[in-house]
């Protein structure tokens, strides 16, 4: 499997009422909770999945079962 260096490739969108937040406009979880690795991304988002279909890697213990207030209901 391949791994990048980060994965910040990903569409993001400004999160309102706040000057210098940003989040992934597929899975809402702020880009400072993702921190530029692919298992910071719910295993729901397009991006993550888009990139696991590629072959790109994702860490065993991945974070992706944290809430970060994202809107997404399990």
């Amino acid at each position: 499997k391949m791994k990048k260096p980060y994965y910040i490739d990903f569409p993001q969108e400004h999160v309102e009422g706040h000057m210098h937040k940003y989040r992934c406009a597929f899975c809402k979880l702020e880009t400072t909770a993702i921190n530029g690795t692919l298992e910071g991304h719910l295993a729901t988002c397009e991006y993550r999945i888009e990139q696991e279909a590629k072959g790109y890697e994702v860490l065993e213990n991945s974070n992706t079962t944290i809430n970060y207030g994202s809107d997404e209901v399990d």
